[in-house]
C-alpha cells in the first residue's frame, strides 16, 4: 500500500488562456475528483515571450474565493520575486480566503529572462539557494513564533508579526520543487512537507528519491512524512486512435514535461492507469498533470471518472 494517498492535481490555464478558462477549469476540478489546483509564478509566456500569460498569485486568490473544497497553490513559487516575510503575510491572507486549503509551493527560481526584463538581480544558483533556505525559515518563523526575529546573510526580520496566523495548524503545507540532489532537497528534507519532481526528470525519480532519503537520515528527519509529487503530462480518451492524438498534441505544446513518453500519464484509460502505477512503483505519492495550456473540460471528466477511482 502506499505510505500516502494517492492525489491528483491539475495545472490551471494561465499561458494565452482567458480569465473565464481558468474559472472554467478550476470549478471543473472543484466538481470532480481532484485534489488540487496549481498556478505557475511568470511574468512571461514561456517559451513564448511575447504570450500573454496571467499572473499567477492574483489567479489563485480570485480562485480560492470561487471554489469551495480544492486545495490551492503554485508550481512554484519563485524566491526572488518577494520578501520572505511578506510572502508570509499574504500566504496566511490566502489561507484564511480559502477556508485553510492553501499549500505553499515555493523554488529557486530560473528564468534568467523574466528577472532581467523586470529588473530583479539574478544572483547564482548558490545564493538563490541560500534565499530559499532563509526565506523557508522565515516563513515558518513568522507563521508559528510571535514576534519573528531572523538576522541571516541573504534576508532578515526583527520582532514580526502576522495577524491573522494561518488557518491551517501549524501552517499551511509547505511543498519545494526542484531537482538538485546536494543542496535542493537537503532543503526538502529540512523544510517542506511535498517535494516535487519536475517533469523533465521524471525518469530519475528513484535516484532524485535516494538523495532525498539520505537528506533525511543526516537531518533527523523521517522520510515517510513527505509527500512525493510528481509533474507531469496528462492526455486521455476512450479509444486509442484520439488518445494518440491527444497524446502527441499535449506532448507538441509541453515537451519539456514529458519525462519519457512511457512515463506521462497518457492514452485510454487502461493504458493511463497503467502509467499512474509505474509512477507509484518508483515512489511518487501524487501528480500535477498538466492536460495542456488549456484543459477541455471533457478531458478531465474522462480521467475523473476512469482513472482516479483505480487509486481510491
Amino acid at each position: 500500500m502506499p505510505r500516502h494517498p494517492i492525489r491528483f492535481g491539475v495545472c490551471l490555464p494561465q499561458h494565452g488562456s482567458t480569465w473565464n478558462d481558468a474559472v472554467e477549469v478550476a470549478r471543473s476540478c472543484d466538481r470532480l475528483s481532484y485534489d488540487s489546483i496549481w498556478a505557475v509564478d511568470h511574468f512571461f509566456g514561456i517559451p513564448d515571450a511575447t504570450q500573454p500569460i496571467l499572473e499567477g498569485w492574483t489567479e489563485l486568490t480570485a480562485l480560492a474565493a470561487l471554489t469551495s473544497r480544492i486545495r490551492l497553490g503554485h508550481l512554484v513559487l519563485c524566491v526572488s520575486y518577494r520578501h520572505p516575510a511578506v510572502l508570509a503575510k499574504m500566504a496566511a491572507t490566502l489561507d484564511h480566503v480559502s477556508n485553510g486549503r492553501f499549500v505553499l509551493g515555493i523554488g529557486a527560481g530560473w528564468h534568467q529572462q523574466e528577472y532581467q526584463a523586470y529588473g530583479i538581480p539574478f544572483p547564482s544558483i548558490g545564493t538563490r539557494l541560500k534565499e530559499l533556505d532563509e526565506s523557508l525559515t522565515i516563513l515558518r518563523k513568522m507563521w508559528t513564533e510571535e514576534p519573528a526575529t531572523f538576522f541571516g546573510e541573504q534576508f532578515h526580520i526583527e520582532d514580526a508579526f502576522c495577524r491573522p496566523r494561518p488557518v491551517q495548524e501549524p501552517h499551511p503545507p509547505i511543498l519545494v520543487g526542484g531537482t538538485g540532489e546536494r543542496v535542493l532537497l537537503r532543503i526538502v528534507a529540512e523544510h517542506a512537507a511535498i517535494w516535487n519532481n519536475l517533469g523533465w526528470a521524471h525518469r530519475q525519480l528513484p535516484k532524485k528519491i535516494d538523495a532525498l532519503r539520505a537528506h533525511c537520515d543526516n537531518v533527523k528527519r523521517d522520510f515517510e512524512t513527505i509527500e512525493v509529487s510528481q509533474q507531469t503530462l496528462g492526455a486521455i480518451a476512450e479509444s486509442e486512435d484520439e488518445a494518440r492524438r491527444a497524446s502527441e498534441a499535449v506532448r507538441a505544446e509541453l515537451p519539456f514535461l514529458s519525462g519519457g513518453d512511457d512515463l506521462a500519464i497518457t492514452g485510454t484509460p487502461e493504458q493511463c492507469i497503467e502509467r499512474v502505477q509505474k509512477s507509484i512503483d518508483m515512489g511518487a505519492t501524487s501528480f500535477v498533470i498538466s492536460f495542456g495550456r488549456n484543459p477541455q473540460v471533457a478531458m478531465l471528466e474522462l480521467f475523473a471518472e476512469r482513472v482516479i477511482p483505480a487509486f481510491r
